[in-house]
């Protein structure tokens, strides 16, 4: 094997210089790595600022219409029990009431049990049934 040519004229970078460039080339790099995690840093922490607070309001406006619905539907209620006094007693207004609620909780019970069902089969791999 013949030694290594030497380099051409003008191209020749001593040995310290050529050291000194590249520490100094990769404490820049570490620098702009530092600065780039900061600023991804910052930039996450203002979204998730920003979305929390957009969360509260949101939260507040669906506690608001849950409430509003509510009212709604013991307005209807009564509205219904006041409607049907004068066709079936107020007993009879009372029980018709009570029962046609009773039959749609019942319902929705049963319609949100099988639903739970079908996820827990599903979710523990189990075979769902139709």
């Amino acid at each position: 094997m013949s030694p290594p040519s030497p380099p051409e004229s003008g191209t020749e970078v001593p040995a310290g210089e050529a050291d000194a460039s590249l520490t100094g080339t990769l404490r820049a790099l570490i620098d702009d790595g530092q600065t780039l995690f900061e600023a991804e840093l910052a930039y996450a922490r203002a979204r998730a600022t920003y979305g929390w607070g957009r969360a509260k309001g949101i939260v507040a406006l669906l506690l608001l219409a849950l409430a509003f619905a509510f009212f709604t539907l013991v307005a209807l209620v009564v509205g219904l029990l006041l409607a049907l006094t004068p066709l079936l007693t107020p007993w009879g207004a009372l029980a018709f009431v009570g029962l046609g609620l009773g039959g749609l909780a019942a319902a929705c019970f049963a319609t949100a049990v099988g639903r739970f069902r079908k996820a827990r089969a599903a979710l523990l791999g189990k075979g769902t049934e139709t």
